[in-house]
């Protein structure tokens, strides 16, 4: 019974079918962007960084590991959450949180980490295929 379970764990397959908005997942390089991911140093739970919207829509803060994730206008008090996306297992997502940005620059705060660094990505548009859902109001 033992060899058959770790078999069967052998021969779960990649994550090949991600949606086009999540495609740069497995790719790391510097700033918070749709077409990379990026790594944040977390101090004391905690990690922030900028990203910098040009056009108008919903946008979606992705992250490989649970812990909240606020989304800020310059110091400004943190936006209202659009959607909440349960994240894609197979590519080590574990959440997805999407707002509604218009063109500026913004503050992205992540709280409550267990890992020294997080994973982030910027995701555009508000369904990445069935992946999102409504968030609870209030």
């Amino acid at each position: 019974m033992l060899i058959l379970a770790a078999g069967l764990m052998l021969t779960v397959p990649p994550c090949t079918d991600l949606p086009r908005n999540l495609s740069g997942w497995e790719h790391t390089a510097g700033g918070l962007d749709t077409r990379h991911a990026t790594l944040v140093v977390a101090r004391n739970g905690a990690a922030e960084t900028r990203v910098t919207i040009r056009k108008a829509g919903t946008f979606g803060i992705a992250a490989d590991q649970p812990g909240w994730i606020d989304v800020a206008r310059g110091t400004g008090k943190p936006l209202r959450v659009a959607l909440r996306g349960p994240g894609v297992a197979c590519a080590k997502i574990e959440k997805i949180v999407y707002y509604q940005l218009q063109p500026g620059t913004y503050r992205v705060t992540m709280g409550k980490l267990q890992a020294p660094q997080v994973k982030l990505m910027l995701v555009y548009g508000a369904r990445a295929r069935g992946f999102a859902r409504r968030a609870r109001v209030g």
